[in-house]
């Protein structure tokens, strides 16, 4: 053995050509894998998060929301909305992770090849998300109304679709797209911009090319790189994620997106945009950070190199 096959280091398999279209499917199918079901695992610190950022008084802690709620519905209780956001999530991280590949590949490589790299991040990230949350957007609606009403709007996702185009049409479910927007694409563009600097630093402060270091090494920097990446996220999305729960439950019909924000704005005031983000930081950063060690361990599992630190 060569003194640079080292045991352990870790060495892609090329068993996918980088940046071909395999490449590009291989990496919106870890999206899938990452976004779905770690949402989906949050959803009882979700529902009530949601219900304090609507009412502030429903709940003196979350400890308390999750006992009246097992109380009242049982222990399924707390994982109201669960369907709505496995499904819409997966679909979410389909278009960002993979869509998010693809454009860093080609604004980076081909349209802009001598852009800086945190620009390249920046738009990637943001064109993937305005593309995800297309996909995304019907089934938040549903999950924040049945999260955000008591008794629930829905108990499950088929009620609710159900319910919202019987109602409104199909365009019920999009009526909260652009302040689905106005959350989820700066939240995007620091999760992947921020993730993508804090692991370089990370290498660069360790002293070795990311290329030196084993596998369970690179996923436990892409982990730290995630949570890092989440705390940023949190708290540059949160008035925007206060909103839409308010927007999704309480505009009136025929109200415009804009009045209705208006209106939301006079009631809750500025600081009302900040309920519940002492558990929105321990929720995504949680969340962010395990996405990308569950992301990046699906690309080493196909012989791909993790993300960042190049």
């Amino acid at each position: 053995m060569s003194s640079s096959q080292k045991p352990g280091i870790l060495k892609p398999k090329k068993q996918i050509e980088l940046f071909s279209a395999n490449y590009f499917a291989a990496c919106t199918l870890g999206g899938i894998i990452a976004c779905g079901p770690t949402h989906t695992s949050v959803t009882p610190l979700d529902l009530v998060k949601c219900r304090r950022q609507v009412n502030p008084s429903i709940y003196k802690s979350n400890m308390q929301g999750w006992s009246k709620i097992i109380k009242t519905d049982g222990f399924r209780g707390i994982f109201l909305g669960w369907s709505p956001t496995f499904i819409g999530y997966s679909f979410q991280g389909a278009g960002k992770y993979g869509a998010y590949e693809v454009f860093k590949y080609y604004y980076g490589e081909k349209l802009f090849p001598n852009t800086n790299k945190t620009l390249v991040f920046l738009g990637a990230s943001a064109t993937a998300e305005f593309i995800a949350d297309c996909f995304l957007c019907p089934f938040e609606a549903i999950k924040v109304r049945m999260q955000t009403t008591d008794p629930p709007y829905a108990r499950t996702l088929r009620e609710g679709w159900s319910k919202v185009v019987s109602k409104e049409g199909v365009a019920g479910l999009y009526k909260g797209l652009v302040p689905l927007w106005g959350r989820q694409i700066p939240y995007t563009m620091v999760k992947f911009a921020t993730f993508e600097t804090a692991v370089s630093e990370i290498y660069r402060q360790l002293g070795n090319p990311k290329e030196s270091y084993g596998t369970l090494a690179q996923t436990g920097v892409s982990f730290l790189g995630g949570y890092i990446a989440g705390i940023g996220c949190a708290v540059v999305s949160h008035p925007a994620d206060v909103m839409v729960s308010k927007l999704n439950s309480d505009r009136k019909p025929g109200e415009s997106a804009g009045r209705a924000m208006s209106r939301i704005y006079g009631n809750i005031g500025f600081s009302g945009l900040w309920n519940g983000l002492p558990v929105r930081i321990v929720m995504i950063g949680t969340l962010t950070a395990f996405q990308w060690l569950i992301y990046d361990s699906f690309k080493v599992t196909l012989g791909l190199p993790t993300t960042g630190g190049h």
